[in-house]
């Protein structure tokens, strides 16, 4: 194996490859590298510049790192989608290409083994694999209309996105965070984020408040055997006699009878008025009435 060395790693995948027949696949590979060739001539890279390994429905370059990383993040940004959309107007629907892209730089060894392609091992490339698989990766190609979503690693864009070299725009990136098998790392998205689902509301109904029901009326307190009916609240003269109410009359001397009946002494009822001298009702009797 030799001494790991710096590069910078370029990953290319094709979205919902599985989902292709064996013919749509092989025409949808020859696409990914016709893209890929494509794009490093326009960054500049030269054959002796570059390490490709296939993946199946990916595909991994090395590229030396004497290459300028912002010639390559700008090929990325403009020549790919540019490239992808050409040829997938000449395609079927059913075989049109969509790619997650992933360019990130780190220190990579290249183990040769007889009879097997690849031996490329290192932990930088396993974080660019893991960013390459990850959901927020996944998530904002399945939300854009484009052919093609870039991610970059957290090292590359602190030391050149941030900074603007090669007139790149920090600002067109986006933090996310990946979660991988060694733990959480950050990374950058190129392009608008995903939206966020909305968390739906509670199905679960509140529980019914209980209907008040009106408190039953005191029961009245008993009244003794013998005992004087309690007398009723006096209404003030000139008042509205109530709804249902009995007659009342004020007596001021005299002596009123009723129904031939002598009630003696003064009595004290009123109804609106004063009635003077002596009062029977229902037998004839003298005096004023």
């Amino acid at each position: 194996m030799t001494d790991p060395v710096n590069h910078t790693i370029l990953l290319l995948d094709i979205e919902q490859f599985g989902r292709r027949d064996d013919v749509e696949q092989a025409f949808m590979r020859r696409m990914l590298y016709s893209v890929l060739h494509e794009t490093l001539r326009s960054a500049g890279v030269e054959p002796a510049e570059q390490r490709l390994e296939d993946r199946g429905d990916s595909v991994m370059a090395l590229i030396s790192p004497t290459v300028p990383k912002p010639r390559l993040l700008h090929a990325l940004i403009n020549e790919t989608p540019t490239l992808l959309h050409a040829n997938n107007r000449l395609s079927a629907a059913s075989a049109r290409v969509r790619l997650r892209i992933v360019l990130a730089s780190g220190e990579v060894a290249v183990q040769e083994l007889g009879g097997a392609l690849g031996g490329a091992v290192g932990w930088d490339l396993n974080q660019a694999f893991r960013l390459l698989d990850s959901t927020p990766l996944r998530d904002a190609l399945r939300h854009r209309d484009g052919p093609c979503v870039l991610g970059v690693s957290d090292a590359l864009y602190q030391g050149i996105v941030r900074h603007g070299h090669g007139g790149l725009l920090p600002e067109a990136f986006h933090r996310v965070t990946v979660q991988g098998k060694e733990g959480d790392f950050p990374a950058w998205l190129h392009g608008e984020p995903a939206p966020t689902p909305v968390g739906a509301p509670s199905a679960t109904p509140a529980a019914a408040a209980p209907i008040a029901q009106p408190a039953p009326a005191p029961a009245a307190a008993p009244v003794p055997q013998g005992a004087p009916a309690p007398a009723a609240a006096p209404v003030p003269q000139g008042a509205p006699q109530p709804q249902g109410a009995p007659a009342t009359f004020q007596f001021l001397g005299g002596t009123p009878t009723f129904g031939g009946n002598l009630i003696g002494g003064d009595q004290h009822v009123v109804s609106g008025g004063e009635v003077h001298g002596d009062v029977n009702t229902g037998n004839t009797v003298g005096g004023d009435r």
